[in-house]
């Protein structure tokens, strides 16, 4: 038989513990899966974080690549040219507008191109809208991510 003060720590740790867990889907900020919006699979892991009234997002996985496990960005100008597609960032310069995010720069490690980018949060904060563009938005094309569960 379960002892009583057994019972009452298990019960505050449950009511302590899960608000970490959850997350404010009000906000971009979190891990999301990247869907490949030719294949429809799976490509990476980025960490989006927002601080300074800014949202940046670094790749913290890659799940799968042509170029093997773990690619470097080969077609990458700059500091970026032949680094790691892990830990790099490819979203950077985003902010605030309305129930959204622009104004910043998204890179595709693939190409190595940059490319203007607007981000806002679709279906409850569960799914994220990612589109990049050459001048205006309209001659461009969008990715949907999926956001990742808290784990403990």
């Amino acid at each position: 038989m379960l002892k009583p003060r057994f019972i009452v720590a298990l019960a505050l740790g449950l009511a302590f513990g899960a608000p970490a867990l959850a997350q404010d889907l009000t906000s971009p900020a979190g891990q999301w899966t990247t869907i490949d919006d030719e294949t429809g699979k799976p490509k990476s892991i980025v960490e989006i974080d927002v601080a300074n009234d800014q949202l940046t997002g670094k790749v913290v996985q890659v799940l799968w690549s042509e170029r093997g496990p773990h690619p470097v960005c080969e077609k990458c100008d700059g500091e970026r040219k032949d680094k790691p597609v892990e830990g790099m960032t490819i979203i950077w310069d985003m902010k605030k507008s309305g129930d959204g995010w622009e104004g910043g720069t998204i890179l595709d490690p693939k190409s190595g191109k940059t490319y203007g980018c607007k981000i806002h949060l679709i279906e409850g904060g569960q799914k994220l809208e990612v589109r990049g563009f050459k001048g205006i938005s309209l001659l461009g094309r969008s990715q949907t991510w999926v956001r990742k569960a808290a784990t403990p």
